[in-house]
Order: structure tokens, then C-alpha cells, then sequence
């Protein structure tokens, strides 16, 4: 079993594989599932009615504001994946700046976000959570274009559920996936400045 360590997490992206606790203090195991999801950064639909919200600003947009926030939103279930040894893990790949958050704010209050790593050209979306309605999707809006503007390849979801299917979600083959981050890892992509 590999040890959960920000140098294995990443070594493992880049060969398609992520790891996954059984519960809050369970062990982690790794998988690379075939079929993998993924969201088409060129095929990226957003609904006409979540477009309304994104224009109207109900929601502040920001990024990297507050990671240790935003993973304990979507740790924050009955049941979770997000280990105590997964949170400060991730939370170690932020402070390394290779994990970034997309955080949505109303009334000064965090409303909803997203985090995921950041390799090369490709971002390895993890979770999402909201506690106001669209907020997690607004964020999911806001990291497209940012990820399309700073010339990202890969958006990997690892699997589409009801939410990421509206927006274009969808499933390849594990083949295909190696092929998209083979070509996601051959670009130099920077995070950059938000907004």
C-alpha cells in the first residue's frame, strides 16, 4: 500500500491513479477506474438558468481564500471519503501551491466551493460542497474559465454524477484518459492570478 504523502498523491496523478479513504479514519486505497470521468473543457455547457446566477453576482467568487474551509465543507457527511491523513495531506498541497480552492461567498459567509491539484496542464477536481443553492455549481462556472483561459487540457472529474453530467460530463476509457494526461502533462500551465 502506498503511503499517503503529497509526493505519492502526486506521483500517482500522473499515472491516472487517485487515492480515496474508506471513512473519516479509515485505511486509503488508490484506484484508476475505467470508464474515468471527465468534463470537456471545450464541450463545458452551462444551463441557462445557472447562467442567470452567474451573471446576477449572488454569489463572491474567489480562489485559494479558504482551502482548509472549503475541504472540511465537503468532508462535512455523514459518510466521507476525506480522511483526517487525506485533509492534511491535501491541505500540504495547498500550502506547496499545488492544490487550489474555488470558494463561494454570500453575505461574508462561505456559501459553497470546490478544491482539486494542479499538475501541468491538467486539474484534478476532488470534491465539491455547498450550504446555498448553485454555489458549488457558480464555482464549478468560475474554475472553467479560469482553467480555459490559462490553457488547462484536462479537467478530471473522476466520476460524472447528476450534477456534472448538466454541464457536459462524461465518461472515457481508461486508454483515453492516459492519452489526455499524457498531453494534459506536456504543457506548461501556470495556476496564475484569479479573476
Amino acid at each position: 500500500m502506498l503511503p499517503l504523502t503529497p509526493e505519492t498523491v502526486l506521483a500517482a496523478y500522473r499515472r491516472g491513479i487517485f487515492p480515496m479513504a474508506r471513512s473519516r479514519t479509515g485505511p486509503v486505497d488508490w484506484y484508476s477506474p475505467d470508464p474515468r470521468g471527465i468534463l470537456p473543457l471545450d464541450a463545458f455547457h452551462v444551463p441557462a438558468s445557472l447562467a442567470k446566477v452567474v451573471r446576477s453576482s449572488r454569489f463572491e467568487v474567489t480562489a485559494d481564500r479558504d482551502f482548509a474551509g472549503v475541504i472540511d465543507g465537503c468532508a462535512g457527511r455523514d459518510q466521507t471519503w476525506i480522511s483526517f491523513g487525506v485533509r492534511e495531506t491535501y491541505l500540504e498541497l495547498h500550502r506547496r501551491g499545488r492544490a487550489h480552492s474555488v470558494e463561494a461567498w454570500k453575505g461574508g459567509e462561505l456559501a459553497g466551493g470546490l478544491y482539486g491539484v494542479h499538475i501541468a496542464g491538467a486539474f484534478m477536481g476532488e470534491s465539491m460542497f455547498h450550504r446555498a443553492t448553485d454555489a458549488s455549481k457558480v464555482c464549478l462556472v468560475s474554475l472553467v474559465a479560469h482553467l480555459r483561459a490559462r490553457g488547462f487540457a484536462l479537467l478530471d472529474i473522476q466520476q460524472v454524477t447528476p450534477i456534472t453530467e448538466r454541464f457536459g460530463g462524461t465518461y472515457v476509457s481508461r486508454g483515453e484518459y492516459l492519452r489526455l494526461l499524457r498531453d494534459a502533462m506536456e504543457r506548461r500551465v501556470e495556476w496564475g492570478t484569479w479573476g
